[in-house]
């Protein structure tokens, strides 16, 4: 009896829900602690992943969770920097 291949899930620190990893978004800090968006979800560092959707978005922002997945401070700045990578339509 052959086993069907897992999805691998993940949970978003905004909505605290688990979707397929395929869903979300990661936003990772690399080795030399910088912030960016990783669409692909293959760049080295630590990782949080968030839904693609501003209220998920706003919602670990508010609640200090990007803090927490990552161990330390992340700059008001670089929040607004990644929201504006990740909407750029400013929604």
């Amino acid at each position: 009896m052959a086993a069907g291949k897992k999805t691998p899930e993940r949970m978003c620190v905004g909505c605290q829900t688990v979707h397929p990893k395929k869903e979300l978004v990661r936003i990772v800090r690399s080795p030399e602690g910088v912030f960016s968006v990783d669409f692909t979800g293959k760049k080295p560092g630590r990782g949080a992943y968030v839904c693609h959707k501003p209220e998920c978005f706003d919602a670990a922002v508010k609640r200090r969770r990007f803090e927490k997945a990552f161990s330390g401070a992340v700059g008001a700045e670089t929040l607004e920097a990644l929201r504006a990578e990740l909407f750029p339509t400013g929604t």
